[in-house]
């Protein structure tokens, strides 16, 4: 049973960069897709950014251009590059599979102020 634990979230302004990693416990690699996904405060949570084994990517179009999304199947580590933050990205991050089949973690809390 994979489990996922988030991290690197915090506090930016708008405008700011941040990085945050996905830490899995067990292998991704026969996990096809890995994916970023956010909840914003009063919203459903949506699909950020996913990366499949092979590395193709693809983007929800409000992020696209802005963020980085990359995986290490050996470190079983999963990475979101995040530039040009605005507040509308304010959310908790999670990090899953796509679908999304396993155990939420707790995710990392992105905050950007104007």
């Amino acid at each position: 049973q994979v489990q996922l634990v988030e991290s690197g979230g915090g506090l930016v302004q708008a405008g700011g960069s941040l990085t945050l990693s996905c830490a899995a416990s067990g292998s991704i690699f026969g996990i096809n897709v890995m994916a970023w996904y956010r909840q914003a405060p009063g919203k459903q949570r949506e699909l950020v950014a996913s990366i499949t084994n092979s590395g193709r990517t693809e983007y929800l179009r409000s992020v696209k251009g802005r963020v980085l999304i990359s995986r290490d199947n050996a470190k079983k580590t999963l990475t979101l590059r995040m530039n040009s933050l605005r507040p509308e990205d304010t959310a908790v991050y999670y990090c899953n599979a796509d679908p999304a089949f396993v155990e939420w973690g707790k995710g990392t809390l992105v905050t950007v102020s104007s």
